[in-house]
C-alpha cells in the first residue's frame, strides 16, 4: 500500500463524534459545521455528529491514546464521513475518504512528503492533466493583517455580495474567499491575496516548500485564491485538480494545521495532511479510462446434482486453503446458467461433474478464456486440488 511505503500506519476513528470536536476544530463559521454536518441528540442527552471529515477525529483519538507523546506520528485512515449536502457530480451524502496526516515536524519537508503522497497517488493512476496547486494562508501573526485587508476591500462593496458573504463578512471574511456564488465571484477576483501580508516567518518557510517540491520533481502552481474551507490551516495549503470531471475539479486537498492540536486541549503539535474522496477519485479515473478490465483469475465449480456437489465441495475448501479463489453454486442449474454465473465471477476455469463424471471417476476442466477441456481423474480433495493448481500455474 502506497501509504505504508511511506511510512504511515492505520488508524481509525469513530463514525460518530461529540459536535464540540468538530465546531471547535473545524470552525463555526464553515459550511461544514454551519450547514453539512448530521447532528443528532443521544438519550444521554449528548450533541453528536456524524463524522463530516477525519483530521480532527484523528486528533481527538491521538489526544486519548497518547500517542504524541510517543513523538512524530505518521497516520493514514480510509473511511465513510457524512455531509448533508445537495449531491453532485462525485459527492454523496455519505462518502469514503483516504488521507493522510503526519504530525511532529514544523518544517517544509513535512508539507513535501504528505505532497509527495498525493502526487504518487496520481502518477501511478495515470491523471496525466493533473495540476498541484500551492498556496500559504499564514499564521496567527500575519492573518489578522490579511482580515483586515478583507474587509477593507468587501466592506464598500456588501450590497453586492451574497447573503451568505453578508453574513460571513464580520464573522469571518476568509470564508467569503470559497464562494461560488456568481454575485461574488467579480469582488473575489479583485481581493488581495495572502501573498501581500504574510510575515517573513510564512514568507521563507512557503519558499522552502516551493523549493523542496523543485528538488522532488513535483510540478506546481501559486494558486493565491486557495483558501481550504476549513479554519484550522496554516501556513501552507493545496489542491490537486484534473479536468476530467469538468467544473468539479479537485482531485484532493490539504495542508498544514500547526494550531489543531492545541486548540483541542493537547500540546503544540505541528501537522500536516490531506484527504481525498475516493468515490469522486474513481469517477475520475473511469472518465480517463483508466479501469482495465481485471484478469480472469479462480475456479468456478459446477455441480450437477446433489452428488456432484458433495464431491466437488472438498475440491473448492482444498482450493481456498491453498489461497486460490474458488467459487461454487448451490443451486440445480443447467451448464449454461452456471457458466453465466462463472462469467459473472469472472473465473479462468470451471471445473465440472455431472452423473456421467462421476460414473467415470473424472471431472471436465474447462479454460473459460480460450474454450479449450480436457477430462481429468477425480481422487483426493487435495490430490485434484493441488493438481489444478499446477496446472494453473
Amino acid at each position: 500500500m502506497l501509504a505504508a511505503r511511506f511510512g504511515y500506519g492505520e488508524i481509525r476513528t469513530p463514525i460518530f463524534e461529540a459536535t464540540e470536536l468538530f465546531e471547535r476544530g473545524v470552525g463555526g463559521t464553515t459550511d461544514i459545521v454551519e450547514k453539512e454536518m448530521y447532528t443528532f441528540t443521544d438519550k444521554g442527552e449528548r450533541s453528536l455528529t456524524l463524522r463530516p471529515e477525519f483530521t480532527a477525529p484523528v486528533v481527538r483519538a491521538a489526544l486519548e491514546h497518547k500517542l504524541f507523546a510517543q513523538g512524530p506520528q505518521r497516520l493514514y485512515y480510509v473511511g465513510p464521513f457524512f455531509r448533508q449536502e445537495r449531491p453532485q457530480k462525485g459527492r454523496f451524502r455519505q462518502a469514503h475518504q483516504f488521507g493522510v496526516e503526519c504530525f511532529g515536524y514544523t518544517g517544509p519537508e513535512a508539507e513535501a512528503e504528505v505532497i509527495s503522497i498525493a502526487w504518487e497517488l496520481v502518477r501511478i493512476h495515470g491523471i496525466s492533466d493533473a495540476v498541484l496547486n500551492v498556496n500559504s494562508v499564514g499564521d496567527a501573526q500575519c492573518r489578522p493583517r490579511y482580515r483586515e485587508a478583507l474587509l477593507a476591500h468587501f466592506r464598500p462593496h456588501a450590497g453586492a455580495l451574497s447573503e451568505d458573504s453578508q453574513r460571513r463578512l464580520e464573522r469571518n471574511p476568509l470564508r467569503i474567499l470559497d464562494s461560488k456564488d456568481e454575485r461574488d465571484v467579480p469582488l473575489i477576483a479583485t481581493a488581495p491575496t495572502f501573498e501581500d501580508v504574510l510575515c517573513e516567518g510564512c514568507r521563507e518557510h512557503f519558499a522552502a516548500v516551493r523549493s523542496l517540491l523543485d528538488t522532488l520533481g513535483i510540478p506546481y502552481a501559486v494558486n493565491p485564491r486557495i483558501v481550504r474551507g476549513l479554519d484550522y490551516y496554516t501556513r501552507t495549503v493545496f489542491e490537486i485538480t484534473s479536468s476530467a470531471l469538468g467544473a468539479q475539479s479537485t482531485v484532493c486537498g490539504g495542508g498544514r494545521y500547526d494550531d489543531l492540536v492545541a486548540s483541542l486541549g493537547g500540546p503544540a503539535v505541528p501537522g500536516v495532511g490531506f484527504g481525498l474522496g475516493i468515490e469522486r477519485f474513481e469517477m475520475m479515473l473511469e472518465a480517463r479510462g483508466a479501469f482495465e478490465t481485471p484478469p480472469r483469475r479462480g475456479v468456478q465449480a459446477i455441480a450437477l446434482g446433489a452428488q456432484a456437489r458433495l464431491t466437488l465441495l472438498p475440491i473448492v475448501a482444498e482450493l481456498r486453503r491453498l489461497e486460490r479463489p474458488a467459487f461454487i453454486d448451490f443451486n440445480d442449474r443447467k451448464v449454461l446458467a452456471h457458466l453465466k454465473i462463472a462469467d459473472r465471477n469472472n473465473a479462468r476455469h470451471a471445473i465440472i461433474v455431472g452423473s456421467d463424471e462421476l460414473a467415470a471417476g473424472e471431472f471436465v476442466l474447462r479454460d473459460l478464456a480460450t474454450r479449450d477441456e480436457e477430462r481429468l481423474p477425480l481422487g483426493r480433495a487435495q490430490d485434484v486440488a493441488a493438481r489444478l493448481v499446477e496446472r494453473m500455474r
